[in-house]
């Protein structure tokens, strides 16, 4: 494969985009709560946070009922972002609770990176809401290259640096929420389902520009 220092097609969205997906029984393949943050420095929409949160994947209803939601400073971003990306990514497909989540405002985001060895966490708050996602015990940063036809919409290819979690939690006005992170397959490795993903560029490819 030729490849050139410019890539010709068009950036859509940068910046960070890390996730948790837990399981109450590791053995099992079904998510118990899925969850992403969302640090975007460029887009057509915009820079913005989120954190959005499946507690209940499978039902459809949302915050205080049942713990789905999304939180953000720009929510027209965030809409474009679920509706173009989100939807589409293998373990967000067919899930009730991503169409009935409440949406919250946000109104601050604290980083706390810690050494990137240990410990790393984001922190959102608004809206009544205080939403924790911390990842520990990190593995060395990944470089991940992901063509059209690999990546989770199909219709883009993703650059991006991932850095595996060995444990991780989800924590709603300091509640945590049930389950554990399990394994999965990530392009021919073995990997957990909790990753921080930095420097994350999503390109639609030249032809389709």
């Amino acid at each position: 494969m030729n490849r050139t220092s410019i890539n010709p097609g068009r950036v859509e969205w940068s910046g960070e985009n890390p996730g948790i997906y837990l399981r109450n029984d590791p053995a099992s393949t079904r998510y118990d709560v899925l969850a992403l943050f969302f640090r975007v420095v460029l887009s057509h929409h915009g820079r913005g946070n989120a954190g959005l949160v499946l507690g209940a994947p499978d039902e459809p209803r949302g915050w205080p009922e049942v713990p789905n939601l999304i939180m953000t400073d720009n929510q027209r971003l965030m809409r474009w972002i679920v509706e173009g990306w989100v939807t589409r990514m293998p373990t967000f497909i067919g899930k009730a609770g991503l169409g009935a989540m409440a949406w919250l405002d946000c109104d601050s985001v604290e980083k706390r990176p810690g050494d990137l060895k240990s410990r790393y966490s984001e922190t959102l708050r608004g809206s009544g809401v205080t939403l924790e996602l911390i990842w520990r015990d990190l593995g060395p940063p990944l470089p991940v290259e992901v063509t059209k036809e690999n990546s989770a919409t199909k219709a883009h290819e993703m650059y991006s640096v991932f850095l595996e979690a060995k444990a991780a939690e989800v924590r709603i006005n300091g509640t945590k929420l049930r389950g554990q992170v399990a394994d999965r397959q990530f392009f021919g490795r073995t990997m957990s389902t909790a990753f921080l993903a930095f420097s994350e560029t999503w390109v639609t490819p030249q032809e389709e520009s």
